[in-house]
């Protein structure tokens, strides 16, 4: 995994700051099921996304703008690194970079169609989302002078919307999720009527230039819904693991894929790190060895992976994973996905 000095998120929050706040825009990007879809299904590309503009006063527009700087500003403070990104990884590698060149991701249509041309304003809250359409994030661009922009992202989370349901006079105060204000000349709370969208200061991802700068990757991956890029290397994964002909039963990891999102992380990592590409004969026998050391299930007869239930795919899936690691200074035993290859300093 290639490391990079922080110096990049440094040139973007520079150019954030070198553009004008009153220029600053606000958009709201929606979630979309796709006509035919099943919301539960493992299904890669079953969402759209659109985006909306929506007007703000002064007053938010620099609140937006100070506060996205201050939150830069507090994470280059930090003394970290920017890494690619990875799909499983130690918590401290806390800044991945995500490139879209050459990405089929759904979400690649809101920064590279939708945002560059004049999206539909808002006129409600209510009238953009709906059982099949969701609020799904927040969006802020930052125009230069040479009109390039720069975009951060925040993920909207379902009890940071509240919608005044004026539509179903049935239901009573108590019925219905109320916002409150306190009003701080009166000393009282009193009742916030309207529609409401919670902004906050945090910043989950900045993008430009056909790459996403990652500050929270958790949110980042549900923003642009990533996991669609992680069945189609899933099932790319099995498909190699099959023409290997070094594995009976692999119709039971074909069927897992499909139908489970659980493992496509843990199949993308092994891809990432060349897992398959090494799987011979003698890689098996290894293999083995470090089930039979940590008491692993026993997948391995006669020289060949054989899979008999679901449970033998997280045993194929540590073996080919590295999942068992040793610490070269204690000398113990680990056991995890994370981690990053690291060269030798040959001269020592």
């Amino acid at each position: 995994m290639e490391k990079k000095e922080i110096n990049e998120l440094q040139a973007l929050r520079d150019r954030i700051a070198l553009s004008k706040p009153s220029d600053a825009k606000l958009y709201f990007v929606t979630r979309i099921l796709r006509e035919g879809m099943q919301r539960r299904k493992a299904i890669a590309d079953k969402f759209l996304y659109k985006v909306y503009q929506i007007d703000i006063d002064d007053e938010i527009r620099s609140y937006l703008y100070t506060s996205t700087i201050c939150q830069l500003d507090k994470t280059l403070k930090k003394d970290i690194y920017l890494f690619d990104y990875d799909p499983i990884s130690d918590d401290t590698e806390s800044l991945f970079t995500y490139s879209i060149k050459g990405k089929a991701l759904a979400f690649s249509d809101v920064v590279i169609n939708q945002l560059s041309k004049i999206p539909p304003k808002v006129q409600s809250i209510e009238g953009i989302v709906s059982e099949d359409e969701e609020l799904w994030a927040y969006c802020i661009g930052f125009e230069e002078e040479d009109h390039n922009w720069v975009y951060t992202f925040r993920k909207i989370l379902g009890n940071k919307i509240a919608i005044d349901e004026k539509s179903n006079p049935n239901k009573n105060v108590v019925q219905r999720a109320i916002n409150t204000l306190f009003n701080t000349e009166s000393k009282k709370l009193q009742l916030l009527k309207g529609e409401v969208v919670a902004l906050d200061k945090q910043v989950d991802c900045v993008y430009f230039d056909e790459t996403f700068y990652i500050l929270k990757k958790a949110p980042f991956e549900q923003i642009v819904g990533i996991q669609e890029e992680f069945k189609e290397i899933a099932l790319k994964v099995v498909e190699d693991l099959g023409t290997t002909n070094l594995i009976d039963g692999i119709n039971i990891i074909e069927e897992k894929v499909k139908s489970s999102t659980a493992i496509h992380k843990k199949l993308a990592k092994i891809a990432k790190n060349g897992g398959i590409k090494n799987l011979d004969t003698k890689a098996i026998n290894r293999m083995n060895r470090v089930a039979k050391r940590y008491g692993e299930r026993n997948i391995i007869q006669n020289g060949r992976i054989v899979l008999n239930e679901e449970k033998d795919i997280d045993a194929l899936l540590k073996m080919l994973g590295d999942y068992y690691k040793t610490g070269d200074v204690s000398g113990k035993s680990y056991g995890t996905y994370s981690g990053r290859e690291i060269p030798a300093n040959k001269e020592n």
